[in-house]
């Protein structure tokens, strides 16, 4: 991944960001992560609890090592199994929803192959698909059968990261698991927006998002250091209501519905308001001036 990545020169602890904080906060990650990667295998060989707390705590502490404050808004399912359907702006999301969500991420295969990001994503057991494959319906099958076990799952349709600036179509394929659910228990969909919103209290633009939005062919190494160099990113978590799955007519209908969510709740995030209840925009937004 090599597509550049313009930033602003940085001198010392003064202008956007610092060489020493992003230093800092790197070791801090590292320091922290690989001493609970093998607690982690543990507590997974053996069935512990532990495997499904520790990456609650871990995420969480991760997001205050790298200067992230999250902002939970609206309740969160309570009910088990529940498919929570976001959008998709970074690499850094995965920390910020693992930090609030006890479940586990539907991802691309590739994610696998990634240096430490696929390992942890294999400890925090990732359902890994390879979607242009022919293998699509046995991947369908395996996302419903961790589903049936009770299992919550997070799900990023739009299938690709945005520029955190809109939210882009959703990909109805990737509901399919819904389509005549047939589990003990019924599947909640919850839709969730996630927006990178201010970076030191003052509200970030179109300018700044793209500091910590991964998207194109960005290289990840650079996007990571000069993300980190900068000062305290607050993002907004929404969880709207649940989707009731029964009653709708296709999955096309229930991917335009939870997309209308995501990307009202975006869209007010970006503006610093609350979205309107029953009410969300029919396409694609990009919701904030320069």
């Amino acid at each position: 991944m090599s597509k550049s990545f313009v930033v602003p020169s940085v001198q010392g602890g003064s202008g956007l960001g610092s060489r020493l904080r992003a230093l800092r906060r790197l070791l801090l990650y590292v320091g922290l992560t690989l001493p609970l990667m093998p607690v982690q295998a543990l507590a997974l060989a053996f069935g512990w609890r532990l495997a499904t707390k520790l990456p609650l705590w871990y995420h969480a502490r991760c997001c205050r090592l790298l200067g992230f404050k999250v902002e939970r808004r609206g309740r969160q399912s309570r009910a088990h199994p529940t498919l929570y359907a976001a959008n998709h702006t970074s690499y850094f999301d995965i920390m910020v929803l693992a930090s609030l969500i006890e479940g586990s991420f539907v991802a691309k295969a590739e994610v696998a192959r990634w240096p430490l990001f696929g390992q942890l994503a294999r400890l925090q057991r990732t359902v890994f698909v390879d979607r242009n494959s022919r293998n699509a319906a046995n991947h369908r099958d395996d996302i419903r059968n961790r589903l049936r076990k009770g299992d919550d799952l997070i799900l990023f349709p739009e299938g690709t990261s945005n520029d955190g600036n809109r939210v882009l179509p959703f990909k109805s394929a990737l509901f399919a698991v819904t389509e005549r659910w047939s589990g003990d228990r019924p599947l909640a969909l919850q839709p969730v927006s996630v927006a990178y919103t201010c970076l030191d209290g003052m509200p970030m633009g179109r300018y700044l998002r793209p500091f910590f939005a991964w998207y194109g062919d960005m290289d990840m190494a650079a996007h990571i250091w000069h993300a980190v160099a900068l000062g305290w990113v607050t993002v907004t978590v929404q969880f709207h209501r649940p989707i009731a799955i029964s009653g709708l007519e296709s999955r096309k209908v229930l991917s335009e519905q939870t997309y209308q969510e995501v990307a009202a709740g975006v869209a007010a995030a970006l503006i610093g308001r609350r979205p309107a209840a029953g009410r969300a925009p029919s396409a694609p937004v990009e919701a904030d001036r320069p």
